[in-house]
């Protein structure tokens, strides 16, 4: 199977016209064979870089709720169909799709966020939506806690897809749980820095012997539109790399299979074989011959969290 890491750089805070040059690298990337496609976290409609930048913590502050304003209103409801482009590319292009999204779920009363991970199969449907489990650090300023209902794994024609946002990627036990379904091509999704995926992209690789894909974006300080609020607070200069992508690739045995790619934006076009999975577990599989779930297993709840269970008459 060919993959693709699409490292592109966002409208930035422009849900439609992110959506629409994601659409683009789709049909890129299918030009070229792929027939899975991978963005960054929160690609759409941006990663909320200012938090870091400008004193997000500061209270009641009247910059941060401007920029958290329009923040929320770029943001994804994908029960408003806004993912509709991506949907359709998929379809057109017979192309699965992890694309990160910050996401304004209606069933958290419309006004909370998640970084979330939508999964899109060829057929355009809406496969899964994971929202990242523990938002890092200044991430909880802008996005809430997330739940497992997204926590599952896809068929893939000879593979098995799966995908965690970010930092998800260092906690073991959600690694556990796409490992228990069997998981060989897991896509880590990130902001978009080499630091982020120079080392775990080949660890994971190693301790699941599965493919790791991991999917960052770029930002250039050219990407940031004067108009946004604050630009002038948390872009120090015109030439500056706010995010300088990392996008890389590892073979099941934790080899590189695309070493991480900075300061580009590109389609990287990977080629995956099921039978390099199939080599690796044979003396290791985590889930499987090397485990003991008669002394360690791992409970999940994948209910999915709700402001409110209604029973009406």
């Amino acid at each position: 199977m060919r993959a693709a890491l699409a490292q592109i750089a966002p409208v930035f805070l422009d849900r439609d016209a992110t959506l629409a040059k994601a659409a683009d690298a789709v049909k890129t990337a299918a030009a070229q064979g792929a027939s899975l496609v991978c963005f960054a976290e929160t690609l759409v409609p941006a990663y909320p870089l200012w938090l870091a930048r400008t004193n997000g913590a500061a209270f009641d502050d009247d910059d941060q709720k401007t920029l958290h304003a329009l923040y929320l209103d770029q943001a994804v409801t994908v029960e408003r169909n806004h993912l509709a482009p991506l949907t359709a590319a998929a379809r057109e292009h017979n192309t699965w799709i992890v694309v990160g999204v910050a996401e304004r779920p209606a069933d958290r009363a419309g006004h909370t966020l998640f970084a979330s991970a939508v999964t899109i199969n060829p057929h355009g449907d809406i496969a899964s939506v994971h929202r990242k489990l523990v938002p890092t650090y200044e991430e909880r300023l802008a996005w809430s806690h997330g739940d497992a209902n997204g926590l599952v794994a896809h068929a893939m024609g000879s593979f098995t897809l799966g995908s965690l946002n970010c930092w998800e990627n260092w906690m073991p036990l959600p690694r556990a749980a796409l490992q228990a379904q069997g998981v060989s091509v897991h896509v880590a999704i990130w902001p978009g820095n080499v630091n982020n995926t120079e080392h775990i992209t080949r660890f994971v690789a190693r301790e699941s012997r599965a493919y790791v894909l991991s999917a960052s974006a770029i930002i250039r300080a050219s990407d940031i539109p004067k108009s946004v609020p604050l630009r002038d607070k948390f872009v120090t200069s015109e030439d500056e790399i706010l995010h300088n992508g990392g996008s890389a690739a590892a073979n099941p045995d934790g080899s590189w299979l695309l070493e991480p790619q900075a300061n580009t934006e590109d389609v990287f076009v990977v080629d995956l074989d099921p039978a390099f999975v199939r080599r690796e577990r044979q003396n290791f599989d985590p889930a499987g011959h090397y485990a003991r779930p008669e002394l360690l297993r791992l409970s999940v709840d994948r209910r999915r969290i709700t402001s409110a269970d209604f029973t009406d008459a």
